[in-house]
């Protein structure tokens, strides 16, 4: 990791709000108070407006449109409340990079999230966990593409097949995405887990120990990466993950999600 040490050491960071911080620093705290969260996001009106949108969306499902954030909490939940808010933080503290196609950008960004989210339970893994995790791994390209863009032509060269980026940065960097945002992630001081399970998204087999939060991000990624919507897509799973994380195959042809089914944060 001294590459990504070296690398680092010019980069400048992305500047997040202090509610963000504020979420951030809840995520520590086992016995945090419905009311804690509800009063760092309303400091922010904008935010709250995109929570508010986001929770109205048909990706949460609610039966009824919420209009506070009271309402909101009660319907679905705090930690709902503050991973969306944090989302909706994340997409304005990381603009898209030349080269870059925002809206397929965050639509791959939301895809994983929702993937990963899917799979975690049956992984034994906390699925709010996955949804930051899914939805962050990919922000260290970001910062690859702003410190060194003459790299983005190779990683983004075409054709792409899942889980090739990730190879590509490994060769022409020394280190991945996932290995960036898992760095950024420590120094904005998120927990160790949801840190660990960056570090190992983008090869979670070498990990030791194996983070299981790292296997799901790494089978949501390929599947965010795919694009489709068909079944038949988990046979191109990497099969030696899926058994490490004891998912039932059968269980995820039955119930596999459509990506049109997740949170459009570009709307937000």
């Amino acid at each position: 990791m001294s590459d990504l040490s070296a690398f680092f050491q010019s980069v400048k960071l992305p500047v997040m709000p202090e509610v963000a911080h504020a979420l951030i620093r809840t995520l520590h705290e086992e016995d945090i108070v419905l009311g804690d969260v509800r009063n760092i996001v309303a400091k922010d009106p904008t935010l709250t407006a995109k929570v508010l949108r986001a929770a109205n969306s048909a990706a949460i499902g609610l039966r009824r449109e919420v209009g506070t954030l009271d309402a909101a909490i009660s319907m679905i939940g705090m930690a709902q409340v503050r991973t969306l808010a944090l989302t909706a933080c994340m997409n304005v503290a990381f603009p898209v990079a030349p080269g870059l196609n925002r809206t397929e950008f965050w639509m791959n960004s939301m895809a994983c999230a929702g993937y990963a989210q899917w799979l975690a339970p049956a992984a034994g893994v906390d699925w709010q966990q996955a949804w930051l995790a899914g939805m962050m791994v990919r922000l260290g390209e970001l910062i690859i593409v702003q410190t060194a863009p003459d790299t983005l032509p190779e990683i983004e060269r075409q054709p792409q097949i899942p889980g090739d980026r990730w190879k590509r940065e490994q060769r022409v960097l020394g280190f991945t995405e996932a290995q960036v945002t898992a760095e950024l992630a420590r120094r904005w001081r998120f927990p160790a887990g949801i840190v660990q399970g960056l570090d190992s998204a983008s090869d979670p087999l070498t990990a030791v120990p194996f983070c299981p939060l790292g296997g799901v991000v790494h089978l949501a990624g390929w599947l965010a990466d795919m694009a489709f919507t068909e079944p038949e897509v988990l046979d191109a799973l990497p099969s030696a993950v899926i058994a490490k994380l004891d998912l039932d195959l059968d269980w995820m042809h039955k119930h596999m999600p459509q990506p049109d089914s997740f949170l459009d944060i570009t709307s937000l």
